[in-house]
């Protein structure tokens, strides 16, 4: 049962991705390509290749970038520290980001996000691989049994096995009363803030909101009283 789970174990987590470049005439013929063929089947006749690009180049790991990882602990005063790893430069946010794996605290930590383990958590290792780096030992998934990763994700533990269901974060805030991460903007608008209005602090607030949003709909999960943010 998850009440059993020591919260000051867990890594609540969430991540802001955008299309790798802003412009599709950017991508190199070859990477065009790659791009129509992955995704013929998924657009079919009602998106051309770079609408679709311009639309869902920033769900893909081979196509997309991150450009904010915020992160959050319980502290021993029972409030949230959240801390954000973001920039232009992925390779550098990822070295950053990996690095507090090495602290003896997060050894042992356990990863919790909202459709974590579908998106954010294998998101995150292909694109340290992609620069030539290992994932943190999180991450790492090879060789252990099922219950030897330790990651956790609020969408699988809403479905208590219905395989069919989606929930959004925001609905499940909403449900458990909550207040919404997505007062100011939502995933839909991260690109074009990002590239058109050139807003990255803006984006980093909604990625530390989602954080609070998660762990609290982790908490309402265990039946208890919702988390405070306090400043790292």
């Amino acid at each position: 049962m998850i009440q059993h789970i020591p919260l000051e174990k867990v890594l609540f987590l969430d991540i802001e991705t955008v299309p790798q470049y802003g412009n599709w005439d950017e991508l190199h013929e070859a990477e065009q390509a790659l791009w129509d063929k992955k995704t013929k089947f998924q657009r079919k006749e009602e998106f051309t290749a770079e609408e679709f690009y311009k639309e869902r180049g920033g769900i893909m790991a081979e196509f997309g970038k991150i450009i904010c990882i915020s992160v959050g602990m319980t502290d021993k005063n029972g409030k949230l520290l959240i801390k954000s790893f973001y920039g232009d430069d992925e390779k550098k946010l990822l070295e950053e980001f990996g690095a507090i794996f090495n602290r003896p605290k997060l050894r042992d930590v356990i990863l919790c996000a909202h459709n974590g383990k579908e998106f954010d958590f294998p998101w995150i290792a292909r694109r340290f691989l992609i620069h030539g780096m290992q994932p943190p030992v999180p991450f790492q998934m090879f060789g252990k049994k099922p219950w030897e990763i330790p990651h956790l994700d609020t969408m699988e533990l809403w479905k208590f096995g219905d395989y069919k269901s989606y929930v959004s974060l925001e609905l499940l805030a909403h449900v458990f009363g909550i207040p919404t991460p997505k007062d100011d903007i939502d995933g839909s608008m991260v690109a074009s803030i990002y590239y058109i209005e050139k807003d990255l602090f803006r984006i980093v607030q909604y990625c530390e909101k989602d954080v609070l949003t998660l762990a609290n709909v982790f908490r309402r999960m265990r039946q208890e009283d919702l988390l405070s943010t306090s400043e790292n």
